[in-house]
Protein backbone atom coordinates (compact mmCIF):
# COMPACT_ATOMS: atom_id res chain seq x y z
CA UNK A 1 0.00 0.00 0.00
CA UNK A 2 1.43 3.59 -0.81
CA UNK A 3 1.31 5.76 2.33
CA UNK A 4 -1.14 8.05 1.00
CA UNK A 5 -3.52 5.43 2.36
CA UNK A 6 -2.87 5.38 5.88
CA UNK A 7 -5.07 7.23 8.14
CA UNK A 8 -3.44 10.21 10.31
CA UNK A 9 -1.33 8.66 13.86
CA UNK A 10 -1.22 5.02 11.81
CA UNK A 11 2.52 3.90 11.61
CA UNK A 12 4.05 2.06 8.99
CA UNK A 13 7.56 0.98 7.63
CA UNK A 14 9.29 1.86 3.98
CA UNK A 15 9.70 -0.84 1.85
CA UNK A 16 9.71 0.81 -1.46
CA UNK A 17 9.76 3.82 -3.49
CA UNK A 18 9.58 3.83 -7.06
CA UNK A 19 9.03 6.59 -9.65
CA UNK A 20 11.13 9.81 -10.17
CA UNK A 21 14.48 9.50 -9.57
CA UNK A 22 15.16 13.02 -8.26
CA UNK A 23 12.29 12.38 -5.68
CA UNK A 24 13.64 8.84 -4.18
CA UNK A 25 17.20 10.18 -3.87
CA UNK A 26 16.03 13.53 -2.19
CA UNK A 27 14.30 11.02 0.02
CA UNK A 28 16.96 8.71 0.48
CA UNK A 29 19.31 12.02 1.93
CA UNK A 30 17.00 12.33 4.22
CA UNK A 31 16.77 9.39 5.61
CA UNK A 32 13.62 7.64 4.42
CA UNK A 33 15.42 4.17 3.76
CA UNK A 34 14.07 0.74 3.40
CA UNK A 35 12.81 -0.29 7.22
CA UNK A 36 11.69 3.57 8.33
CA UNK A 37 9.02 4.09 10.59
CA UNK A 38 6.29 6.63 9.56
CA UNK A 39 2.89 8.07 10.18
CA UNK A 40 1.08 10.31 9.06
CA UNK A 41 1.25 13.58 10.72
CA UNK A 42 -1.76 15.47 9.45
CA UNK A 43 -3.08 15.95 5.84
CA UNK A 44 -3.64 19.64 4.50
CA UNK A 45 -7.54 21.00 4.45
CA UNK A 46 -7.94 20.16 0.70
CA UNK A 47 -5.94 16.73 1.18
CA UNK A 48 -2.96 17.74 -0.09
CA UNK A 49 0.19 17.98 0.73
CA UNK A 50 0.21 15.56 3.54
CA UNK A 51 2.71 16.02 6.26
CA UNK A 52 4.35 12.71 7.46
CA UNK A 53 7.13 12.30 10.27
CA UNK A 54 9.74 9.73 10.38
CA UNK A 55 13.37 10.41 12.07
CA UNK A 56 12.07 12.83 14.46
CA UNK A 57 10.89 15.11 11.89
CA UNK A 58 7.92 16.23 9.96
CA UNK A 59 8.01 16.33 6.19
CA UNK A 60 5.72 18.08 4.14
CA UNK A 61 5.12 16.08 0.38
CA UNK A 62 2.94 16.53 -2.46
CA UNK A 63 0.11 13.68 -2.46
CA UNK A 64 0.68 12.57 -6.10
CA UNK A 65 4.90 12.11 -4.64
CA UNK A 66 3.81 10.01 -1.99
CA UNK A 67 2.26 7.60 -3.79
CA UNK A 68 5.16 6.54 -5.12
CA UNK A 69 6.44 5.40 -1.11
CA UNK A 70 5.21 1.96 -0.31
CA UNK A 71 4.70 1.15 3.17
CA UNK A 72 4.10 -1.93 5.04
CA UNK A 73 1.65 -1.25 7.98
CA UNK A 74 2.61 -1.49 11.63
Amino acid sequence: MCICDLTVGKKGYICDIQGNELLAKRLLSLGATYGTEVYIKNYAPLGDPIIISFRGFDLAIRKKDAKYIFVKEA
